[in-house]
């Protein structure tokens, strides 16, 4: 296909390799270009504005960019950022209430048409390209944006992440009592139903409330009716926690990769022996088959509701922490040749099977407790999100043979799942921010970052910080990451092109890519995520906390600024683009801002040159071939250009 017709910015399959010439130099009276006269730096592609082409420039003359100690060091990191809080608490909840058994199956029709795919790709644009999330986007300078908004959306995740884990430090310094302090009742608790099967009730009871969701409630968050009358003080002893918090983090984040590759070995294994052993003494307690039996029994009419695969795919991006950067970031380490196709499916496949274990453990957990208390499973399940960890969990913990135990295991497995997870989304903020500012040392950064972080945290410790914490989860977390998956992927395959990040891969891995990921991400991988995104906006309805505080409208307003502000990041971005590649003539400015910069491709200047003139070779071979357009979208869905060499 010729470069016309091509490069029209928006055309799915894309093909605009880097040596392209703009048709503007081949003008009569047109002036020649100059070569550089560095002698390994390629002629120029086309004519671009100065300051792009120091941007090429200074990646061949930047100081090299550190990289893990080791291949194994990198997957560890990956399996600890995706195997975190969610596979604990979200997904055996989210599981049960959207059809039990019956929810496996659009979960894994989800991993496989979304969330491997997603997972792939930003594990090749990071090792591919060597950036983090924004500088990745020099693949198609317009869309960079995306990667701001994906930063953004990182730094609304981690703000009350990490609060979530200085909890399940404050819980973990608890369990060392001779009697877990949510086992019974205060004697000012009204209507107190104690946790502990061996405690007798304070009082009559009507209508009674357990001692663990009492003791979260009134003990530890000390939460307020709401947000009207303001968010309160901060509570001392969950600002040390949050702090604690930090400070491990910190330690761990503090020389870069250098540190927290060393103890990414812990933060991904720890945790598996923990769930493992959690896991054995639960089966063996009564009931806990009646639980699991529970969790895995389909209902069959869930599958045809859109609430179910909108719960999917949620969970698919929430559980592998896809679209936030931290995948990009952590594979932006790699040494260029790494097999990252196949610790792609080795951290996606685990994250499943981690989810599946973690269902299997917690409703066993619930199985017993309802066996302890006559009932049935679906009335001891409770609420998901922090409530599920906090009251459920401490609840059900409390009628256990060995309490004391199960409380200091699960709780210690829940901070390490938290820090693992911490870590990365702080390192992806990190790395964007020290790619801009290299000459600050790494130590000074961190430093900053999780002051910032700490700082910001304050907020989710005061007496109406949960209110804040569902806000901001809501608004900031699962919607503007759906959002930033849905432009990633019209960036990358619709302006970028198909063919040409199968090309990419195909020189890295040298793996020719087959048909199921190209039609994944051609059209399968958008579709599925437009649709779900679109349902959502259509089925929205106004956010209640608990199910039934509703918000005061300043609260919506401040919720729908947060997802506003990362949305409109990618607009601006593009107009700014186009402004700055700005020729009078409006084509030409669109072509300039969505086709990839000359600093794109591999960082190692001799794998650049390899790469160039292997694109150069693809693109003779397929211009022999002389394809429609149709037929040229066709052959890049299925892979048939490559097929023919």
């Amino acid at each position: 296909m010729s470069q016309t017709h091509v490069n029209n910015g928006f055309d799915m399959s894309s093909e605009n390799p880097p040596t392209d010439r703009d048709p503007s130099l081949n003008r009569p009276g047109s002036p020649k270009p100059k070569r550089s006269t560095k002698p390994d730096l390629p002629p120029p592609a086309l004519k671009v504005p100065v300051n792009e082409k120091k941007a090429f420039e200074d990646i061949e003359g930047a100081p090299e960019r550190m990289m893990w100690s080791n291949q194994i060091e990198f997957l560890m990191s990956c399996i600890a950022t995706s195997v975190g809080l969610g596979n604990v608490w979200r997904f055996p909840f989210v599981a049960y209430q959207n059809g039990g058994g019956a929810f496996l199956i659009p979960y894994i029709i989800v991993l496989f048409l979304v969330g491997k795919p997603m997972y792939y790709l930003e594990c090749v644009l990071g090792q591919f390209s060597s950036r983090n999330s924004v500088k990745v986007w020099s693949l198609s300078p317009a869309m960079k944006g995306t990667g701001y908004a994906q930063a953004l959306g990182c730094g609304y995740i981690l703000s009350y992440y990490v609060v979530i884990v200085g909890l399940c430090l404050y819980y973990l310094s608890m369990s060392f009592q001779s009697t877990l302090p949510w086992a019974v009742c205060e004697p000012g608790w009204e209507n107190c139903v104690p946790s502990d099967p061996n405690s007798a009730p304070v009082g009559t009871v009507v209508n009674g409330t357990s001692s663990a969701e009492l003791y979260f409630l009134r003990t530890v968050l000390q939460q307020s009716d709401g947000i009207e009358g303001g968010l309160g003080a901060p509570i001392w002893y969950l600002t040390l926690c949050l702090l604690a918090t930090w400070v491990i983090i910190f330690i761990i984040v503090a020389q870069g990769v250098k540190s927290s590759g060393k103890a990414a070995y812990f933060l991904a294994l720890f945790p598996y022996v923990v769930m493992i052993i959690l896991f054995i003494t639960t089966v063996i307690l009564p009931g806990a088959g009646t639980g699991i039996l529970f969790f895995i029994t389909p209902q069959w009419s869930k599958l045809l509701e859109l609430d179910v695969w909108y719960a999917a795919v949620t969970q698919v991006f929430f559980s592998l922490s896809v679209c936030t950067g931290a995948i990009i970031m952590f594979s932006s380490y790699n040494g260029f040749k790494q097999n990252v196709y196949r610790d792609a499916m080795i951290v996606t496949t685990l994250d499943t099977l981690t989810s599946l274990l973690s269902g299997f453990t917690i409703f066993g957990i619930l199985g017993n407790l309802a066996n302890e208390l006559n009932s049935r499973v679906e009335d001891v399940v409770g609420s998901g999100g922090t409530g599920l960890a906090f009251i459920s969990y401490p609840d059900a913990i409390a009628k256990t043979f060995m309490p004391q135990l199960f409380s200091v295991l699960f709780f210690l497995m829940m901070a390490v799942l938290g820090v693992g997870s911490s870590v990365a989304l702080l390192s992806t903020i990190n790395t964007v921010v020290m790619d801009a500012f290299p000459n600050v040392p790494t130590v000074f950064m961190s430093a900053l970052c999780c002051t910032v972080g700490f700082l910001v945290g304050l907020v989710y410790v005061t007496p109406g910080g949960q209110f804040i914490l569902e806000l901001v989860d809501y608004y900031g977390g699962t919607f503007l990451v759906l959002f930033c998956a849905i432009v990633e992927i019209i960036g990358v395959f619709w302006i970028y092109g198909l063919e040409n990040l199968c090309l990419d891969i195909e020189y890295m891995l040298d793996i020719k890519t087959s048909p199921y990921w190209r039609m994944c991400w051609g059209l399968i991988t958008p579709a599925m995520m437009i649709i779900v995104f679109l349902y959502a906006l259509i089925s929205y309805e106004a956010l209640l906390f608990g199910g039934y505080y509703l918000y005061p409208m300043a609260g919506y307003v401040a919720g729908y600024l947060l997802l506003i502000v990362g949305i409109l990041l990618v607009p601006i971005s593009i107009c700014l683009t186009l402004y700055k590649y700005r020729t009078g003539n409006f084509i030409e400015t669109l072509k300039l801002s969505f086709r990839s910069k000359e600093s794109w491709g591999p960082r190692s200047a001799a794998e650049r040159r390899t790469w160039l003139s292997f694109k150069e070779d693809a693109k003779v071979l397929r211009e022999k071939l002389n394809p429609s357009r149709i037929t040229h979208v066709w052959y890049s869905l299925i892979g048939s250009y490559r097929r023919r060499i």
